[in-house]
């Protein structure tokens, strides 16, 4: 942050005050004071350390359908390996805490060598902690559930998240209210201002808290791509969990693929640019689950009440004859009209283009 952009009058008396929001990524905080500005930066200070009371707490949940319409799924971050925890999902029915069930949870990451390139692979790598991800099965559609994620050390010892709740899928073809939101394109932005000089995605916290407002209103959000323009800087994603976890937590937060996301030069995207930063797809298929038979292959279909999703990733090659487009004709041939009237197809690009040089380059022009 700019001191002198937040206080004009800060050249003349040399003081300003600074509100700054840090969130857990599972390691300490520091504050470095420049001078000289951005051309010729000179360090004049450095702030004591700022230590999370437990670094490695879990936390940043995300809702996602399982493969079953009975089936939700609870993927979270923390700095906990299988060697030092056990993850695992503490769940019940609303109003039937005698019933708590725990569903154990399958532990991924990813490292720099994973990256393709960039800045991903480079200045703007950060390590990324442990994301868990636990299958809730057998739930009653539309009941109420609440939930932790916890996680039992060497020592018998738990360490919990906060309490959650969701609101189960309803039975497919069920008559009755079911409503969707679906975007893409939206980044993540700071609410302290601290990337005001860039001021990069200053409409991220409008569509969050307008979504987070409404979050009675709606049962579950399609994102369908270009999610946090980490675009490389790693750091980003846990900022963009943060940023989403009142909605994530909440309802069923279902992704898809974009070029922000996935493209990088002779990486197996269609198109050859560098939107990822170098990503190349892994932070996203890692970061959320989707009900896909292969998450490097990000197209997968589901089932929500009456609607039926086909989910596409235009960042793999969908034309005749792909294995893509085969899925497309499945998914869309398998809808049953009459029990599921909404057929939902999406994907992250438009269908069509007025520009030869968007179809060969991947860029609107």
């Amino acid at each position: 942050m700019n001191v002198s952009y937040e206080n004009p009058d800060y050249v003349n008396t040399g003081k300003s005050l600074l509100r700054l929001q840090i969130i857990n990524q599972r390691s300490d905080f520091s504050f470095a004071l420049f001078s000289g500005g951005y051309s010729k930066p000179e360090l004049k200070a450095v702030s004591n350390t700022i230590t999370f009371a437990n670094p490695k707490a879990p936390l940043y949940p995300r809702l996602a359908l399982g493969k079953s319409w009975d089936e939700m799924t609870v993927t979270w971050s923390s700095g906990y390996n299988i060697d030092e925890a056990v993850p695992f999902v503490e769940w019940a029915m609303k109003g039937h805490h005698q019933a708590q069930s725990r569903s154990p949870a399958g532990t991924l990451t990813f490292t720099q060598n994973d990256m393709c390139g960039g800045a991903a692979r480079g200045v703007g790598w950060r390590d990324p902690g442990f994301i868990h991800t636990a299958f809730l099965k057998n739930l009653w559609p539309n009941m109420v559930y609440m939930y932790r994620m916890g996680h039992m050390l060497q020592n018998g010892e738990y360490v919990w998240s906060k309490t959650y709740s969701f609101k189960a899928s309803p039975y497919p073809g069920q008559d009755s209210l079911q409503r969707v939101i679906i975007f893409g394109d939206m980044g993540k932005g700071e609410r302290d201002g601290s990337n005001a000089y860039s001021n990069k995605h200053p409409g991220a916290i409008n569509t969050t808290d307008t979504l987070i407002k409404d979050l009675e209103n709606y049962d579950i959000v399609l994102h369908i791509g270009d999610m946090s323009y980490a675009n490389g800087y790693i750091s980003q994603w846990d900022q963009f969990l943060a940023q989403m976890e009142p909605i994530s937590s909440k309802v069923p937060y279902m992704v898809a693929s974009g070029n922000h996301e996935r493209d990088w030069p002779n990486s197996g995207s269609f198109y050859d640019v560098d939107d990822s930063g170098g990503e190349c797809g892994v932070p996203a298929e890692t970061l959320f689950y989707v009900p896909a038979e292969n998450r490097a292959k990000f197209w997968y279909s589901m089932d929500y009440g009456m609607f039926h999703f086909c989910v596409a990733d235009t960042e793999h090659d969908w034309r005749i004859g792909t294995e893509q487009y085969a899925f497309i004709e499945k998914c869309l041939a398998s809808a049953n009209r009459h029990k599921q009237p909404w057929l939902i197809f999406v994907a992250h690009r438009v269908l069509g283009y007025s520009s030869n040089e968007m179809v060969r380059t991947g860029r609107l022009v």
